[in-house]
């Protein structure tokens, strides 16, 4: 894990196209905004799992793949 310091309003650079600017910190939260391609997904960590508990309930219910 890389771990960074940043300040209110600085910027990091993930690859060429997604940017995570520090927009703010108030106690313990700190407010994030994050530019990226369409074609990037982004989610906070929770909704990501549930979308792919989701994903894969559904892939039971279907059963298996015959070929």
């Amino acid at each position: 894990m890389l771990i960074l310091t940043r300040r209110v309003g600085e910027t990091l650079m993930i690859g060429d196209a997604v940017t995570v600017t520090v927009l703010g910190v108030k106690g313990n939260q700190v407010r994030i905004g994050i530019t990226a391609p369409k074609d990037v997904a982004v989610h906070r960590e929770e909704i990501y799992d549930r979308i792919h508990r989701e994903d894969d309930g559904a892939d039971a219910e279907k059963g298996p793949v015959s070929g």
